[in-house]
C-alpha cells in the first residue's frame, strides 16, 4: 500500500471515530443498527457491532458501556470451511427496552434480551435473557429478578443519582471525606 494510500485510510479512520463519538446514534444508524428509541452510549461505538450491524436491534431506554461487543456470527467456522465451504452462523442479536449492558460484555449471535433487564460487567451471553432478570458471568446465568435487584438498590443507595458533574462530585467527596483533591 502507497504511503499516500495509508496517509488517506489513517484520516479516514479518525474522521469515522469523531463523528461517531460526537454523534454515536447517528453513526449506529448510518451502519445499519436498528434503533427503536433512546440509546445511551458510554463510549463510541465504532467497532461494536462487528460485521453485520444490521442484524442488530436495540429498544428504548438501552444502556451500553464501555468495550461492549455485539458479535452476529460464529468466526469459527472459518477455518472449517475448507471441509464444508458453505458453513455459516450468522444470527440476528435484539435488545428489549430498559436495559443496561456493562462494561466488556460480549452479546452472541441470536440472543434476545427482554425488557427490564441488566446484563453484569463482564458477562458473555450465549442464551435469550428472559425480562425482568439480571444475569452475569460466562456464560451469563441468572443472578436475581430485576425487581429483587431494585429493592436491594433502595437500601443501599446514596440517593445522590438526579445529582450531576461537579455537585455529585462535591456530595460523593463529602459523603466519604475526601479532602486530597
Amino acid at each position: 500500500m502507497s504511503l499516500v494510500r495509508q496517509i488517506f485510510k489513517t484520516i479516514k479512520s479518525y474522521e469515522i471515530k469523531l463523528s461517531a463519538q460526537k454523534d454515536p446514534i447517528g453513526y449506529a444508524k448510518s451502519i445499519g443498527v436498528n434503533i427503536c428509541g433512546k440509546v445511551y452510549f458510554y463510549s463510541s461505538p465504532v467497532g461494536m457491532f462487528g460485521s453485520e450491524p444490521w442484524m442488530i436491534t436495540l429498544g428504548d431506554n438501552v444502556y451500553i458501556t464501555t468495550e461492549v461487543r455485539f458479535i452476529t456470527h460464529d468466526g469459527g467456522t472459518l477455518p472449517l470451511r475448507k471441509e464444508v465451504p458453505d458453513l455459516e452462523i450468522t444470527k440476528p442479536i435484539v435488545v428489549g427496552n430498559d436495559v443496561f449492558i456493562g462494561v466488556r460484555s460480549l452479546i452472541m449471535p441470536g440472543v434476545t434480551i427482554g425488557n427490564r433487564c441488566i446484563i453484569a460487567a463482564g458477562s458473555v451471553v450465549t442464551k435469550d435473557v428472559q425480562d425482568n432478570c439480571v444475569v452475569g458471568g460466562v456464560p451469563a446465568k441468572l443472578i436475581k429478578t430485576t425487581d429483587d435487584y431494585l429493592e436491594k438498590l433502595k437500601l443501599e443507595s446514596l440517593h445522590l443519582g438526579h445529582l450531576k458533574g461537579d455537585e455529585k462530585a462535591k456530595e460523593l467527596k463529602k459523603l466519604y471525606n475526601i479532602t486530597h483533591i
